[in-house]
């Protein structure tokens, strides 16, 4: 269990999935190159993330995810796994370079195939697919045309966003245009923490713009192939942003300015309400990258909107940060327990920013499509995975959300991250956030113990919080 103070005294002291009510939607996530493996396979093209891993210093260790969980050859026992954990809503993601090898142009049928088959096999075992169309991994090819910085992707994305939709959309019914466009464009074009490797501010602004646009566009690329039925989203990372010294007029600033760029900059464009440029001003940048009639084709009516949170951040006003001038200030000098990633344990956060994502006037529906964390575990003498830490905090973020449920927010499912431990992009296979443990040598599948709690929950146990906890 986590220590009392991670339990909010506002957290229900016991509470159900009844509490949730019957219409409230339980699941799992993955993404595609995080667990398929299969790189080369098929006919499938190589992504960004295939060159990305390797070159040198990139990745912990030089893993890749050439194999990863080799989900490609292995989802019908991942699938029988969801079902074991009475799982019945599974989230992945679809490999842009699986379906079209060059970006654009002539389709592999065998990635289409492949889709079709995890989507009938979800359906025999009664779970309803929800597909991510872009979880970060851009065909290669259109990288070298310039990627998310041309604008020209708008269009090659809203191209390949018709053929998934005319291919499967008979049988999926839940959508998800982009997933955490934030960390995309920020890690991969500004920090060089990501594919496809650029620091370049010009680049972050171009890429930024234009996933915006795609974000959109995408909805309606959607929306003009798929049944009435459908129902199309799209996802946000974002933390509960608080300033290192509150009261404090720079750090009040700068964490106004982060909250800016980390959790609004691609939320208020979708909601119609433009850039956030007052907030910050660097922003105001992005001129240079809109084109006549752009700025009214970045809002679109998405039926609902998938929120992902992990940790908060502590924001302070950074001298030696241009532009922003704000820096997040990490969990080890707070000297506050953290994850393996090094991410502050803080449940709370996701219950403040549904709350924030909610307020907004012409907010949809929302869902929780990410929640989870990484703690070491590993596969005991008895066979069994205990990770008390991460059950302790999955029940507690369950409890944020039934908290900010209660208060009004329409919030109407939760995603747990993730169905198995998989490649942790620039940290390899060290941080494991599966519900179940994959050894990478073997590809054996346990059950962790925080799994078995989670079918439990779902099928009815109640959850209990420590008796007098609070902060």
């Amino acid at each position: 269990m986590l220590p009392p103070a991670f339990y909010p005294a506002s957290t229900p002291p016991l509470f159900s999935r009844a509490d949730f009510g019957p219409d409230f939607r339980w699941g799992v996530a993955a993404a595609a190159y995080q667990t398929e493996g299969a790189w080369d396979q098929d006919g499938k093209g190589p992504s960004i993330w295939d060159e990305f891993v390797r070159r040198r210093g990139k990745i912990k260790r030089g893993e890749t995810g050439e194999v990863a969980t080799d989900f490609y050859h292995r989802w019908p026992r991942d699938l029988a796994a969801a079902n074991q954990m009475g799982i019945d809503n599974f989230r992945f993601s679809v490999a842009w370079s699986r379906i079209l090898p060059q970006g654009t142009g002539g389709i592999n049928q065998k990635g289409i195939d492949f889709y079709s088959r995890l989507v009938d096999g979800c359906l025999e075992r009664g779970i309803t697919p929800w597909l991510t169309l872009y979880h970060w991994d851009l065909p290669a090819a259109l990288q070298r045309r310039g990627g998310w910085a041309n604008p020209g992707i708008v269009g090659w994305f809203s191209d390949y966003a018709q053929h998934v939709a005319a291919a499967l959309g008979d049988r999926v019914q839940h959508w998800m245009v982009l997933n955490e466009p934030m960390a995309f464009t920020g890690a991969g074009h500004l920090l060089g923490l990501h594919a496809p490797g650029r620091r370049s501010l010009g680049a972050f602004l171009a890429a930024t713009h234009h996933a915006a646009l795609a974000q959109a566009e995408g909805g309606r690329a959607l929306r003009a192939v798929l049944p009435a039925t459908a129902r199309i989203g799209t996802t946000f990372s974002g933390a509960h942003l608080t300033p290192w010294r509150p009261g404090h007029a720079r750090d009040e600033q700068a964490t106004r300015r982060a909250d800016a760029l980390l959790n609004r900059l691609f939320l208020e464009p979708a909601l119609g309400l433009g850039y956030p440029v007052a907030d910050a001003p660097v922003l105001g940048w992005l001129d240079r990258y809109i084109r006549p009639g752009d700025e009214a084709r970045l809002p679109f009516d998405f039926d609902f909107l998938g929120v992902q949170n992990y940790t908060r951040e502590v924001v302070r006003h950074a001298w030696y940060v241009p532009l922003l001038w704000a820096a997040l200030v990490g969990a080890g000098r707070r000297g506050t327990p953290a994850t393996d990633m090094g991410w502050e344990v803080y449940p709370e956060s996701i219950y403040h920013l549904l709350k924030k994502v909610s307020a907004y006037p012409n907010a949809p529906q929302l869902l929780v499509t990410e929640n989870g964390a990484a703690f070491p575990d590993h596969v005991n003498a008895r066979g069994q995975v205990p990770d008390p830490a991460r059950q302790a905090f999955l029940q507690a973020c369950i409890g944020q959300v039934l908290r900010a449920r209660r208060e009004g927010v329409r919030v109407d499912g939760y995603f747990a991250w993730s169905l198995t431990d998989n490649f942790e992009w620039a940290e390899g296979y060290a941080p494991r956030f599966g519900l179940v443990h994959v050894d990478y040598e073997t590809q054996q599948r346990t059950i962790k113990e925080s799994g078995h709690w989670y079918g439990r929950f779902l099928a009815g146990e109640m959850v209990a919080f420590a008796a007098g906890a609070g902060r």
